[in-house]
C-alpha cells in the first residue's frame, strides 16, 4: 500500500512522457540456417573436401588400378597385388600420381557440394531435422552441381593414376593432350555415369549421415556437445561405407569411361552405361562390376568421417565467429 501511494504522489500532469528512441536492432545478414552465410558454407566445404581427398588419395589410387580393365601393365586383381605392382613400378610416389589434379578439383567441387546441399536442405526440410527425404533430395541436387565442376579434374586425376611419368608429364600435359587428341567432350565422357552413380550415393550418404548423427546424439544427449567430433566422424563413416558399397558397379563404369584408351585400357564406341556394363560382364563376369569395392569402402568410410568432422568443425568456427561479431556490434 505504501508503495502504491508513493507512486501516486509522483504522478503529475506537468510531467509528459518522453518519447523513447526505437530499439537499436543492427541489421544481420546471416542466414538463420545454422547461422552461416552462403560463402561460409562454401569455405567449410572446400576445406573438408581437400582434407578428405588428400588424406585418402593412396587408397583411391589402388581402387582406380583395380577397376581399370584391359592390357595395362598393372593387372587389377586384388588390393595386395595392385598395391605391390604400383610400388614396384613407381615406388611410393606412384600412389600420389594425380594428386595435383585432385587438389585443383576437390576444393571448388566440395564448396559447391556442401553449399548447395545446405541451401536445398533448408528449403526442402522446412526446418524439420527428421526429414530424411529432404536430406536425400538435397544430396542429389548437390551432386549434380558439384560433379559438373569435379568431373574434368577427376578424369585427369585417374589418367595420371594409371599412367607413368612417360604417359603424362603432369596435370597441364594431360589436359593439353586430351584436348588435342580427344576434344573437350572427353573431360565429360563420364559425367552422365558420374551423376547416375552419385545421385543414389549422395541420397544414401546424406540421409544416413543425418539419421546416424541424430541417433548418436539422442543416445548420449548430455555429452553430445563434448563428443561432437566423434559423433560426426562415426555418422560420416557409416554413411560413407553404406553408400560406397551400394554404388560400386557404377563407379567401375565411371572409371572405365574416364580411363579408356590409357595404357592399353579398353576404348568404347559410346559412353552408354549399358554398353560399358555389357563389356565388363563379357570380359570379367558380374564380379567385374564389384571390382574395387573393398578399397572403395575403405576409402569412403574414413574419408566421410574426415570430411564431415572437418566440415562441422569449420561450421562451428564460423558460427562462433558470427556470434562474437554480432555481440560486438550490439555493444
Amino acid at each position: 500500500m505504501s508503495t502504491e501511494a508513493a507512486t501516486t504522489n509522483f504522478q503529475s500532469s506537468d510531467f509528459q512522457p518522453v518519447a523513447q528512441p526505437p530499439d537499436f536492432r543492427p541489421e544481420v545478414t546471416v542466414s538463420p540456417h545454422d547461422g552461416l552465410r552462403f560463402w561460409q558454407f562454401m569455405i567449410a566445404g572446400s576445406i573438408a573436401g581437400c582434407v578428405e581427398h588428400m588424406a585418402m588419395f593412396p587408397v583411391d589410387t589402388v581402387k582406380t588400378h583395380m577397376q581399370a580393365l584391359g592390357s595395362c601393365p598393372i593387372k587389377s586383381v586384388g588390393i595386395r597385388h595392385a598395391l605391390r605392382s604400383i610400388l614396384k613400378s613407381e615406388g611410393v610416389p606412384g600412389l600420389y600420381r594425380g594428386i595435383g589434379a585432385m587438389g585443383l578439383g576437390a576444393g571448388p567441387a566440395h564448396a559447391v557440394y556442401f553449399s548447395v546441399y545446405e541451401v536445398c536442405k533448408k528449403y526442402f526440410s522446412g526446418g524439420d531435422p527428421n526429414n530424411s527425404g529432404a536430406h536425400a533430395v538435397s544430396g542429389v541436387f548437390a551432386t549434380v552441381a558439384s560433379d559438373a565442376v569435379f568431373t574434368p579434374m577427376d578424369m585427369v586425376k585417374q589418367r595420371l593414376q594409371l599412367g607413368t611419368s612417360a604417359t603424362y608429364r603432369g596435370v597441364l600435359d594431360c589436359v593439353r593432350r586430351v584436348l588435342k587428341e580427344e576434344g573437350f567432350g572427353a573431360f565429360y565422357a563420364s559425367y552422365r555415369t558420374t551423376v547416375v552413380m552419385n545421385a543414389p550415393f549422395t541420397a544414401v550418404h546424406f540421409a544416413t549421415y543425418e539419421a546416424a548423427k541424430r541417433g548418436l546424439i539422442e543416445i548420449s544427449a548430455e555429452s553430445a556437445s563434448d563428443e561432437r567430433v566423434i559423433v560426426h566422424a562415426t555418422a560420416g563413416a557409416l554413411a560413407g561405407a553404406s553408400a560406397a558399397v551400394v554404388t560400386t558397379p557404377l563407379d567401375v563404369v565411371k572409371t572405365q569411361l574416364q580411363c579408356q584408351g590409357v595404357c592399353g585400357c579398353d576404348r568404347f564406341k559410346s559412353s552408354s552405361i549399358s554398353d560399358v556394363i555389357k563389356t565388363i560382364v563379357k570380359k570379367d563376369g558380374y564380379k567385374g562390376l564389384m571390382r574395387g569395392w573393398i578399397p572403395r569402402m575403405f576409402f569412403h568410410a574414413p574419408a566421410a568421417a574426415i570430411c564431415w568432422s572437418t566440415y562441422e568443425a569449420a561450421k562451428t568456427f564460423f558460427q562462433e565467429l558470427n556470434a562474437s561479431a554480432e555481440s560486438g556490434s550490439v555493444t
